[in-house]
């Protein structure tokens, strides 16, 4: 009995001191030296710095439309991929064969991947090849250093994640529901707004806060395909660290992308809380 209670206990311990010393601590070693200065000791003069600038609110909200528009995209692309993987793909070694194409990507370094976008996304790359013979541009369009190229890779890099969750979420709606809708006289349209998509939220919004989430915290992708004309805010914490070895401020510049980011999820979370069915009343 003391034996099991001994393994128990370790199996409870363990987790929580990875955690706390991987997460936790860390955490709050930024925190502590974002209200910290050299020569001041407790200040919130680097959070000032932060708020009262017109310029770090110019890339604050760069680093947001990116991360909003990248996420908005990737869930627009990733419900209709999952519903072809779940609802139309047939043969269970098609399906299987999708999916690897879709995770294999997720094996190679963000780096690799961004680089590959360089290259596809140049003057005379790919990308600007086909549209000129498609005939849609006259002349090669700049898409590295420019949001539209860094939201290209974005979505690249992003997409898996919500196609495997709105893909998992699909797959647990009962079907019957769907067909009762029909048989009460509900359109096919009529019926996804108003069963499936209502029974898959849960799964978008889990697939929309992870791309999130990634996105507003991005650096390798925005920095390569950036050409450094953009900048985000985990560009300036990271060049803070590394370059100026500022780290009071990098550490205020860290704390302020994290508590951004948790307000906008958890105003998210709460506008469709309401809309997830059973979230409502009783």
């Amino acid at each position: 009995m003391a034996s099991a209670r001994l393994t128990l206990f370790w199996l409870l311990a363990l987790p929580v001191l990875v955690f706390t010393g991987f997460f936790l601590i860390p955490l709050g070693v930024v925190l502590v030296s974002s209200f910290t200065a050299p020569e001041d000791g407790l200040t919130l003069a680097h959070y000032a710095r932060i708020l009262l600038d017109a310029y770090h609110w110019q890339v604050i909200a760069t680093t947001f439309r990116i991360a909003i528009f990248s996420t908005l995209i990737c869930v627009a692309l990733g419900y209709p991929l999952a519903w072809y993987l779940v609802r139309i793909v047939q043969l269970r070694s098609w399906r299987r064969a999708c999916v690897i194409l879709l995770v294999l990507p997720l094996f190679t370094s963000n780096i690799v991947r961004s680089f590959g976008w360089m290259v596809l996304l140049g003057r005379s790359g790919l990308v600007n090849d086909a549209l000129m013979s498609l005939g849609l541009i006259d002349r090669p369009m700049r898409f590295l250093g420019t949001e539209t190229g860094i939201l290209i890779g974005m979505v690249y890099i992003l997409l898996p994640f919500t196609v495997l969750t709105i893909g998992t979420a699909l797959a647990r709606v009962d079907r019957g529901l769907e067909q009762a809708a029909r048989d009460l006289g509900a359109t096919p349209a009529r019926a996804f707004w108003s069963v499936t998509f209502p029974l898959t939220l849960h799964g978008v919004m889990a697939g929309a806060i992870i791309v999130f989430s990634m996105a507003i915290s991005a650096y390798v992708t925005p920095a390569l395909l950036s050409g450094g004309k953009v900048t985000v805010l985990a560009m300036l914490a990271f060049q803070q660290y590394s370059t100026v070895f500022d780290f009071h401020y990098g550490g205020a510049l860290s704390i302020t992308l994290l508590v951004l980011t948790l307000a906008l999820i958890g105003l998210a979370s709460r506008m469709t809380r309401g809309r997830t069915p059973g979230a409502g009343g009783h």
